[in-house]
């Protein structure tokens, strides 16, 4: 299995490329190869001490520009500053790659309106804010562009247990194909992953604390019989950023390893899961959603 980069010295030389939600775990492992490739690097998220101290390790281990700069995707005025920064620092901005996300484990019943409103407006408005805001820049400018998004192979099969998500996703997806048809005349195009199982560290454990990460570990649901490496995830997403992709627009490309092949809903086994112990998850995070 090789686990080393794809593309060939240089492939994103000079480009300036906007991760949101960069600063943390497949974001940055995307963001990282993208640096390496030859590209400058913003890297978003709420957390600044957090993105500050990601680009000052991205740059020693690359040697490429990160501008770290703090961001709410939900809020517009927030993500056009975030374009406004970018320009100043580097000029143009040439691609996008709408990774930010949010995600509650749980009984649908059990969540609050204000949990579904969390996830939708982190993954589909806040994807939408920055598709539209620099989408509205390149056209005016008459500029090319690249827009990556980062979805889920359940934005198509749906799954219990993760409803919100699944609705946003769904949207996203919608968007992709939709703007990849409308904005193809402007040069513009859109694309979009839908990853399996690339556990990050903690993420998992978040969401399912103690044991249960054990019980439902993700690689046993996987026909290739593990999960992800985070190189394979950034080699595709810099290949779909790169000009070697140029023919390809409104498409997703799963990379899964099978799984959704061959149990459709990635979370809809945790039906197993009792009510009692729904109760002692809620319990140990702290608070209702």
């Amino acid at each position: 299995m090789r686990t080393d980069g794809m593309l060939k010295e240089g492939a994103l030389k000079d480009q300036t490329i906007i991760v949101t939600g960069g600063g943390t775990g497949l974001g940055r492992a995307m963001g990282t190869y993208f640096l390496e490739l030859g590209a400058n690097l913003v890297i978003t998220s709420r957390k600044i001490e957090v993105l500050e101290q990601t680009a000052k390790e991205m740059e020693a281990q690359t040697g490429g520009k990160v501008l770290a700069v703090q961001c709410d995707v939900r809020d517009y005025e927030q993500v056009e500053n975030v374009l406004k920064v970018t320009e100043e620092r580097f000029g143009q901005i040439h691609a996008l790659l709408n990774n930010a996300a949010g995600n509650f484990i749980s009984p649908t019943e059990r969540l609050s309106n204000r949990a579904f409103d969390t996830v939708i407006d982190i993954v589909l408005k806040g994807t939408t804010n920055f598709t539209l805001a620099l989408g509205k820049k390149w056209i005016a400018n008459k500029q090319p562009g690249t827009v990556l998004n980062i979805v889920t192979t359940y934005a198509w099969t749906g799954s219990g247990y993760v409803v919100p998500s699944a609705c946003a996703k769904a949207g996203v997806l919608a968007m992709t194909r939709s703007l990849a048809v409308e904005w193809a005349k402007y040069k513009i195009r859109m694309n979009a992953i839908a990853p399996g199982p690339f556990p990050t560290e903690g993420a998992w454990s978040r969401l399912l604390p103690g044991d249960l990460v054990k019980k439902f570990d993700p690689a046993k649901l996987v026909p290739v019989g593990r999960v992800g490496e985070h190189q394979e995830l950034a080699n595709l997403a810099a290949y779909l950023m790169s000009d070697y992709s140029a023919y390809v627009n409104g498409e997703v490309v799963t990379i899964d390893g099978g799984e959704w092949l061959q149990g459709a809903g990635e979370f809809s086994h945790l039906e197993k899961i009792p009510q009692e112990m729904w109760d002692m998850l809620e319990a140990q995070r702290g608070k209702k959603q």
